[in-house]
Order: structure tokens, then sequence, then C-alpha cells
């Protein structure tokens, strides 16, 4: 997996991304994802990597099964929270307050 930190002073946005999924465009009921290999692909990261980084963020986008499946596992996201984009799970975690 493939995740990348942007920090500012207020807030750490992290995207987490299957690697096989850098580069493509999903589609599906009128929604389009392009994981643009600009924006998605950082560092490769396991497992342990993903979650700590998913826990520290205040704000995540987070595509493929894997991923999605370690966010769920961590508690950073519900499960009833995934969206289906052409077959590939997606969700985004922001947290308040």
């Amino acid at each position: 997996m493939y995740i990348k930190i942007y920090e500012t002073d207020e807030s750490i946005l992290l995207t987490v991304c299957d690697r096989e999924l850098i580069g493509k465009t999903l589609k599906s009921n009128g929604l389009k994802l392009d994981i643009d290999e600009e924006f998605y692909k950082g560092e490769l990261a396991d497992t342990t990597q993903v979650q700590t980084a998913l826990l520290e963020a205040t704000t995540a986008n987070i595509v493929g099964e894997r991923s999605v499946d370690i966010a769920i596992k961590c508690g950073a996201i519900d499960s009833a929270c995934v969206i289906d984009i052409g077959g590939v799970p997606h969700a985004q975690m922001f947290c308040v307050g």
C-alpha cells in the first residue's frame, strides 16, 4: 500500500491506496475517482505503518480492499461508511473536534 501525508499547522491529510490502483480511474453510478499518482503515491507502507498514520491523521482518503480493511480494523472508519466505486471500496475519514 502507498501512504502520503499532507501536513499543515491545523491538520494532517493522509492518502492510503492499494498499490495496484495507482493511475486508475474508477467509475460507477455517476461517481468517478481518479487515483492520481501525484496525489496518492507516496511511500510504501505495511499494515502497522498504515494503522499508525491513520490514527494520527485528521482527514484521510482511503482506496482499495486492503487499505479500507486496515482502516476498519484499527477503528479509523466504520464499515457502514464505505462506498463502492467500480467494484473498489473507498472511504473518507474526518476527525471532528
